[in-house]
């Protein structure tokens, strides 16, 4: 806080800084709330609506097995994701190691690695015909029916692939939390006579709680949500079979009710890590430098860390990307000329205008909150960001719903007026699969852009109103040029994000458009692997650069002791 303005609290900008009345500002963050929260309303209302027989029959066949595979996905990636990013997050936080520099910001990079992406490059080198079982079979002269291997198309493959791609949410909030811990915890814990690994199992670990518990529960809202990697190893949960009720059975009212069904068990992850964390206190008391004495290792200790750091990024990234480059170079999409180039644009035109809406519509959201002093726009931001815990699936079924309605009263409109029947106007149109995007992903221009303006010191507020300046002025002329490097952090972010959905935009896409991850999925379906490789590829090499961003501006975090 500037000293000049001793009065003015940090959480809003001052008293004389908030607005009373709602003006243009508060009126646009409440009716985003509304947007956003329309297609989860739409899937809630419909579970009170009689279907066409539909939920009997699925209730009494495959609805256990949804349940069932549903909990199995999200106790086996729990589990993978917690060992995976807490260990290498103590590593390369609290150890120096030879290679921990590079293992730093490389352990982030198997999140620009879709998990159906993973499933498609390790079912191409672990199938029967693979390069593995063939060179086995060759080595220890076997033949098809003389030896066991395990199934990468299988409930157990969907849980490593997801895993492997999800671990880094809880390296990210791990390594922060690592970071806030002091020099003072470390050497308590020296004096009461822990050594490493009690220190790290008794004070390290306790502590680095909330950010384990806040990453674990994304990775587990990203597993409900996933659909390309279970429906192409065929395992039945939620999102495939919400697909299934709404385009096999031609039930939109069964989809809504499974739709619901899966927010039960995303409501559920939320309200676990809410309990998790409860009135405990984690934060750090102590106002000494932060970890300058860390662990040195040697030897076979320094060779295990390695190991470790290396396994995660070799299986999650160097791996699949790989076979995926192999794949492309040997053999390809067939359709790499026009259609290809149609594809990535396509694929890119509706990432980059999802981004800079996602980027524009959050900063108007995030300064309404910083201006006003109404409750319900301090609400409508929590709802507004609510929309990422949320699957695709769900979101396209609650979008999908309405618009098709509105589709059919416009077009009876326009007929009894003209004798004209115009087909549907909105469905399956790119306004309203990029509104679907934008319920799905504001949440994370939200969070970034919320975050920037917490780092803006409130006095700038208040010099810009003495100067006259109004709350659109002030955001223009004061706050945007602070914000562009967050703006800019979150745009990337939402672009990745939309390069790699796949469940709304293969339900919602426009006929004759499709995007890469549509290309993917389709070809992979249909066992043209090969063929696959290309899209996929290309989806990882565009997701790279934001991702390299990110992860040399966590050197900046470290450490001081940076050898």
């Amino acid at each position: 806080m500037n000293p000049a303005t001793p009065s003015l609290p940090l959480t809003a900008g001052g008293p004389s800084l908030l607005l009373k009345r709602p003006g243009w500002l508060s009126i646009t963050a409440v009716a985003l709330a509304v947007l956003i929260a329309l297609p989860v309303a739409v899937v809630l209302i419909n579970i009170f609506l009689p279907s066409q027989g539909t939920w009997s029959h699925l209730a009494a066949t495959v609805l256990p097995e949804y349940v069932w595979n549903s909990l199995v996905l999200m106790a086996g990636v729990a589990f993978g994701v917690i060992v995976g990013g807490v260990c290498t997050a103590w590593l390369t936080t609290m150890c120096r190691f030879p290679g921990r520099r590079l293992f730093e910001w490389a352990l982030l990079l198997p999140m620009a690695v879709p998990a159906y992406v993973m499933a498609y490059a390790y079912t191409d080198l672990l199938q029967f015909a693979g390069p593995v079982q063939s060179w086995l079979r060759e080595f220890m002269q076997w033949g098809a029916r003389d030896y066991w291997f395990p199934d990468v198309r299988s409930l157990g493959g969907a849980v490593v692939m997801l895993a492997l791609v999800l671990y880094p949410y809880v390296y990210l909030l791990a390594r922060a939390a690592f970071l806030e811990q002091s020099d003072s915890m470390l050497e308590m814990a020296r004096v009461s006579g822990y050594g490493p690994w009690g220190t790290f199992l008794k004070v390290a670990l306790p502590l680095a709680r909330p950010g384990i518990v806040a990453g674990t529960a994304l990775a587990l809202m990203e597993t409900l949500a996933d659909f390309g990697t279970v429906a192409y190893f065929g395992v039945p949960t939620f999102t495939t079979g919400i697909f299934r009720a709404w385009f096999s059975m031609g039930d939109h009212v069964a989809a809504a009710q499974l739709s619901a069904m899966l927010l039960g068990f995303v409501f559920l992850v939320m309200l676990l890590e809410r309990l998790t964390r409860a009135r405990a206190g984690f934060h750090n008391t102590s106002h000494r430098k932060r970890l300058r004495n860390v662990y040195r290792l040697r030897g076979l200790r320094a060779f295990a860390a390695v190991v470790f750091c290396a396994a995660p990024l070799v299986l999650g990234f160097l791996l699949p990307a790989g076979i995926l480059l192999h794949m492309a170079l040997t053999s390809g999409d067939a359709q790499f000329g026009a259609h290809y180039v149609e594809l990535t644009f396509n694929t890119v035109t509706l990432a980059a205008a999802t981004a800079t809406l996602a980027v524009m519509l959050a900063l108007l959201v995030a300064y309404a909150g910083r201006t006003t002093a109404s409750r319900t726009v301090r609400i409508a931001s929590r709802i507004a960001g609510l929309g990422y815990a949320v699957p695709g699936a769900v979101i396209a079924v609650g979008v999908l719903i309405p618009v098709t309605r509105l589709d059919h009263v416009l077009a009876g409109w326009i007929q009894a007026a003209t004798g004209v029947t115009p087909g549907l106007i909105f469905t399956g149109g790119v306004a309203a699969l990029v509104y679907a995007y934008l319920v799905r992903f504001f949440a994370v221009a939200l969070q970034t852009t919320e975050a920037g303006l917490t780092k803006v010191t409130p006095s700038m507020d208040y010099a810009a109103r003495s100067l006259g300046l109004g709350p659109a002025a002030t955001l223009a002329r004061v706050h945007a040029p602070i914000l562009w490097r967050s703006a800019l952090t979150a745009a990337l972010l939402v672009f990745v994000d939309v390069m790699k959905e796949l469940p709304a935009t293969f339900v919602m896409r426009p006929f004759n458009f499709d995007t890469l991850a549509v290309q993917a999925y389709n070809l992979a379906s249909d066992e043209r692997l090969a063929e696959a490789s290309t899209a996929a590829l290309t989806i990882v090499v565009v997701g790279l650069l934001p991702l390299i961003v990110l992860s040399r501006l966590m050197l900046r975090q470290g450490p001081g002791d940076g050898k």
